[in-house]
């Protein structure tokens, strides 16, 4: 089905809301308070060696630290080629002072005035495993060969994708998303040699003596045009003319067939934040996401309930008539629906209704797996436990919708 895509402002943040027929399908926010945001490249400085974590704190930028494992550092062979760290304690790699390339896995947002605050609880992670996503490939610059996402799960793409790398002999290091699959292969060709282009012009920056940025993650206009790559497009609305160039900008480089589609939407209250959302009615949806409940279309709910360890889900039948597996499959797409746009995170746990077999098992983890397709980040299943309770773990990049902004002022 096809999508609309709204982008808008709110506390000079910047929203970008996902439509299918008027339900909310995904949220990226850009809150202006964001000091590391996801994806960010930096020329960075060690400072010390944590001997207990086998990892190294980085000076990011002058202002902001991150942390960086072992098993994320790189080290170039004589080669050529990179080796991934690991074999050895961080400390015999790298000391204090030397200058790294890191990219941000994780955003970090201050939620302290404590100057101490980041270093001992928010510090984001870092790595020297560069990628850059694009439309269709994510180039990943310290791999020397192409290969298929693990994201998907899908055995029958996994295969066609197989059978595509052979004809991309022109590029390397590309991994190809679940969006590559009908393309061409000169479009993916093309794509590559952007993104290695990019990666070119970047490393002549990388010679400088102090910390600082050399290029910001993708904004939330960009992650959310790079993210439905899968997805058909039907409109996007933008209501100034600066998410217009943005929006532009971005397409013009990996979709072109979407330029024709970024719609300037007239509103009488246009300068008011949110105004596009309100107009499209979706705030009372945004505003459901702060709640302990979601409804299901036919009757039963679910219990969403953070915990510091983990998120607890419960499946309630409400007035429901079906079986327990039609419950559960209704709940298991409005579950993958709610952790994708609050952008859950860690353990998840969810206590399905009780079913009556394996077979009903399989054919549940089978519907959970579906939904999770659609989400960005990696999701993975890890079956049920002893206790009849599913694990899901999900590794988000930003932090949780909640944590974006400040509830009082919306």
């Amino acid at each position: 089905m096809a999508l609309d895509i709204l982008i808008e402002e709110f506390n000079e943040s910047i929203w970008v809301a996902a439509l299918e027929k008027g339900k909310l399908q995904g949220l990226e926010v850009d809150p202006i308070t964001e000091e590391v945001r996801w994806g960010s490249i930096y020329l960075a400085r060690v400072v010390s060696i944590d001997k207990a974590q086998d990892a190294a704190y980085v000076d990011l930028d002058g202002d902001n630290v991150g942390i960086l494992y072992n098993r994320d550092v790189r080290t170039l062979n004589e080669d050529g080629s990179y080796k991934k760290g690991g074999d050895q304690a961080i400390g015999k790699t790298l000391s204090a002072g030397n200058m790294v390339v890191v990219q941000a896995k994780m955003a970090y947002q201050p939620k302290s005035d404590d100057p101490d605050f980041m270093l001992e609880n928010k510090t984001p992670r870092v790595s020297m495993d560069i990628t850059l996503p694009g439309r269709y490939l994510i180039y990943c610059p310290t791999m020397d060969e192409n290969r298929i996402s693990q994201r998907i799960r899908d055995k029958n793409l996994r295969n066609k994708l197989n059978e595509m790398i052979d004809s991309l002999s022109d590029i390397k290091g590309c991994i190809l998303r679940a969006a590559s699959a009908d393309m061409q292969t000169d479009i993916l060709i093309r794509e590559g040699k952007i993104l290695k282009e990019a990666w070119e012009q970047m490393r002549r920056h990388f010679d400088g003596g102090s910390p600082q940025l050399i290029m910001i993650g993708p904004d939330a206009i960009q992650r959310t045009l790079s993210d439905l790559a899968t997805r058909h497009v039907d409109r996007i609305e933008v209501v100034t003319m600066d998410h217009f160039t943005q929006a532009e900008e971005w397409c013009s480089i990996f979709a072109p067939d979407l330029v024709p589609k970024i719609e300037p939407i007239e509103l009488e209250n246009a300068i008011e934040d949110l105004a596009l959302f309100d107009y499209r009615d979706i705030m009372g949806q945004i505003e459901g996401l702060f709640q302990e409940y979601a409804l299901l279309p036919s009757g039963g709910n679910i219990i969403i309930q953070d915990t510091a360890a983990l998120t607890a889900i419960d499946i309630n039948r409400g007035g429901h008539k079906g079986s327990h597996l039609a419950i559960n499959i209704e709940a298991a797409k409005e579950i993958a629906r709610q952790i994708r746009i609050r952008n859950t995170g860690g353990i998840i746990v969810i206590d399905f209704l009780k079913m009556k077999n394996k077979k009903e098992e399989k054919s549940l983890i089978d519907a959970l797996g579906h939904a999770l397709d659609e989400d960005p980040c990696t999701v993975q299943i890890h079956g049920m436990t002893s206790l009849g309770l599913m694990e899901l773990t999900r590794k988000r990049r930003t932090p949780p919708l909640e944590d974006r902004f400040d509830t009082d002022e919306f």
